[in-house]
């Protein structure tokens, strides 16, 4: 691995990402919010910045996405759906990532071995759900991996040696995550990197399309 870009870099996971591939010599590019204002709920924003970066690119990750957006908590019940807060999920957790997954085709090289990651949640799975509640999260979770899952069949179709998938990094400890890790185990940020690259340097391209958690387990749909 060469050249890697960073969709949400300038925090949390993204940073540590980052910091372990430039370890490797890695040469990488990023785009933040706060650093870049590159915020994926601005579509026209978002769509712009995307659209001057210059790949080829060896590994993308989609790094951004947000548990709480605007203070609105998961919801414990069905009872406490809003729309606007399910929106907003939405457009940053689902929206956002397919907006990236839009320029795969140029950003990644059409031949040789690349890698697109979106990190999506182990919550997203449907098939994996035993608990219920956070409702909005869940459900934009689901909707990306099946962005992923659709993606990487055309991706494929262009891009014969390119990886396509989602990735459920663990529980990573953050200021944001810290109210809701209660008894869960959880890593730091690199810990968790280290996890995500591990599993992205191991994959093959009969791989794509599927989704993964931070031990290159699949996780069911």
């Amino acid at each position: 691995m060469k050249t890697a870009l960073i969709l949400g870099s300038s925090g949390g996971i993204g940073r540590a990402v980052s910091n372990r591939l430039l370890a490797r010599s890695v040469r990488v590019s990023g785009l933040s919010r706060s650093a870049d204002g590159f915020d994926l709920t601005r579509p026209e924003v978002a769509e712009d910045m995307l659209g001057r970066l210059e790949g080829p690119y060896d590994l993308v990750l989609v790094a951004s996405g947000a548990l709480e957006i605007g203070g609105a908590q998961p919801e414990k019940t069905i009872r406490a759906i809003s729309a606007e807060a399910m929106l907003e999920q939405f457009a940053l957790n689902a929206v956002g990532p397919a907006l990236a997954l839009k320029h795969a085709h140029r950003l990644l090289p059409r031949k040789g071995r690349s890698v697109f990651a979106v990190l999506s949640a182990r919550v997203g799975s449907i098939g994996d759900n035993r608990l219920g509640g956070w409702i909005s999260y869940r459900a934009a979770k689901a909707a990306v991996n099946q962005i992923v899952h659709t993606a990487a069949i055309e991706l494929g179709r262009t891009h014969p040696d390119a990886i396509c998938v989602a990735l459920h990094p663990g529980t990573v400890k953050t200021p944001f995550t810290r109210k809701y890790l209660g008894r869960h185990p959880a890593v730091e940020p690199d810990a968790a990197a280290g996890n995500l690259l591990r599993v992205i340097d191991g994959l093959s391209v009969d791989q794509t399309g599927q989704f993964f958690d931070w031990a290159g387990r699949p996780i069911p749909w």
